[in-house]
């Protein structure tokens, strides 16, 4: 029986489950991201130009490296939703879920008839090509497969702990970030942090678990662990890629020639 990996990465008690948002269409980089150790990914298909052949090959080779593969998509589209799942991936996110009947329609998305409309493809990678019995196919799309809802305004505050109890949603995400601007405040005003916290106490009264997007520091991720997230992303493929470059070439810059260069006659 095959078990999410993502799931298992909540039940390390050590500390919180580490991933990072994937925004470009290159598999080294899912090598180098499982290399480096991180539980889980997040393929963003809504704030990035990849597309579905690219977010297909970065699943596969999530999965072949040992790293969970989650699904952003753009928004609430079932065909969509269908294909990333028969894609092979452990799961998906679906942004700006404000109300508990938005909820409803993302859980029927996921899950496979009784709980919802999601359809039979088990001949995809996510049946592994047809060689798993349809009995485990199913099981794994009702049971192990995640559906983690964004809560990304203050409507979607409001009523995050009912969301959370939608039968088939499986944990919750705050977009700090557009709750902020929908707010027209930024993610440190104090109203954003009250706002953040209910969302993570509700999460907590519904028993789901509750992430976040932070940075890719111990501070950082200290503090997302002391506000009550249990999974959190460590920035993005692209920044940390752009970060690293730009260290590794201002340490290149503090070294000078120690003798005048020879001039050419």
């Amino acid at each position: 029986m095959r078990t999410s990996l993502f799931r298992a990465a909540l039940a390390d008690e050590r500390g919180p489950a580490l991933g990072t948002w994937v925004k470009l269409p290159a598999t080294e980089t899912m090598e180098l991201i499982a290399l480096a150790g991180l539980d889980f990914v997040v393929i963003d298909l809504e704030h990035s130009p990849l597309d579905l052949e690219s977010a297909s090959r970065l699943i596969g080779t999530a999965l072949h490296t040992g790293v969970s593969p989650v699904v952003r998509v753009p928004d609430l589209h079932p065909g969509l939703v269908q294909r990333v799942l028969d894609a092979g991936a452990e799961g998906v996110m679906v942004p700006h879920v404000d109300t508990v009947e938005q909820a409803r329609a993302a859980a029927a998305a996921v899950r496979f008839p009784p709980l919802g409309t999601r359809g039979v493809g088990s001949t995809s990678r996510a049946g592994a090509w047809g060689a798993t019995p349809l009995a485990e196919y199913l099981r794994y799309g009702q049971q192990e497969v995640v559906l983690i809802a964004q809560i990304e305004s203050a409507l979607g505050v409001r009523n995050a702990e009912a969301i959370a109890a939608v039968e088939g949603v499986d944990a919750l995400l705050v977009g700090a970030v557009d709750l902020a601007v929908s707010e027209g405040k930024t993610p440190a005003d104090p109203d954003v942090v009250a706002l953040i916290a209910s969302v993570v106490e509700q999460g907590r009264a519904a028993g789901v678990p509750v992430g976040n997007a932070g940075g890719a520091t111990a501070a950082s991720v200290r503090a997302s662990v002391d506000a009550g997230f249990t999974f959190t992303l460590l920035s993005n493929d692209a920044t940390l890629f752009g970060t690293a470059v730009k260290a590794a070439v201002d340490a290149g810059r503090t070294v000078t020639f120690d003798r005048p260069r020879q001039e050419t006659p």
